[in-house]
């Protein structure tokens, strides 16, 4: 019987191309209304990972199941892409109204209210909703396209790597922003990071992903203590100890 208080179950999990198997039967629960953050290796299928959990990617075997629906067929979703992944050809505004004219049938007034409310949301202004992709910084991007994630209030948000090319102020300011936004409207986050110290500051919960499995999941204290010889090189590499992890 599936667990309302898991928005995510995934079992036995396998995804691949050609002979290479990525994710090799993995499984994980994501808990609604948490804030889950997927660590792992560059190339070893974060990304894989998350773009099969959001139907961009077949699965070779086992389940995918949300909030009790089939993965293909979940609604109220919201990405935020690596870079933003704006439409430049559009402007602000415009890339935060996409989904919602893909999805529903509203009048320009309304289309234009609600994407104003959106970039008041993230911290924007509506007069920032008149400029396009090149003419935002890199922390403005970010706050654009996590306005367009959330323009169909989903009850799910991925996030890929939702603070790489920020300056760490400007990171650390996103972190609070997506803290902030998940407490005041409950929704679950599934965010794949390399930054540790948005690990430190924004997840409830990490999972760390080797050999296309999870080989270390819980609180972060929990993930620094796991003996996996990847986990330990990540947490408790000079990098890591810099930033004083094991202080949080």
């Amino acid at each position: 019987m599936f667990d309302e208080t898991i928005a995510i179950s995934v079992r036995d999990l396998v995804v691949g191309f050609g002979e290479h198997t990525v994710i090799d039967h993995l499984s994980l629960d994501v808990r609604a209304g948490e804030i889950i953050g997927l660590v792992g290796a560059s190339g070893g299928g974060k990304s894989v990972l998350m773009r099969t959990l959001i139907g961009l990617l077949p699965k070779r075997g086992g389940d995918i199941v949300f909030q009790n629906a089939e993965g293909v067929q979940l609604a109220r979703r919201g990405v935020l892409f690596q870079q933003g992944a704006l439409f430049s050809a559009l402007n602000a505004r415009q890339n935060i109204q996409f989904p919602l004219r893909e999805s529903a049938h509203l009048s320009s007034a309304l289309l234009d209210e609600i994407a104003n409310a959106k970039l008041e949301m993230v911290g924007l202004s509506a007069e920032d909703g008149d400029k396009f992709p090149a003419e935002l910084s890199g922390g403005m991007t970010k706050r654009v396209a996590l306005a367009r994630a959330l323009a169909l209030d989903p009850a799910l948000l991925f996030l890929d790597e939702p603070t790489s090319g920020l300056d760490p102020i400007a990171a650390g300011e996103f972190d609070a922003l997506i803290k902030t936004l998940q407490r005041t409207l409950r929704f679950t986050v599934f965010m794949i990071t390399h930054d540790l110290n948005s690990l430190a500051a924004v997840c409830d919960r990490v999972a760390a992903l080797a050999d296309g499995r999870i080989v270390a999941l819980g609180p972060l204290s929990t993930v620094l203590a796991s003996d996996h010889p990847w986990v330990r090189a990540y947490f408790h590499g000079a990098r890591a100890q810099m930033l004083h992890l094991e202080a949080n």
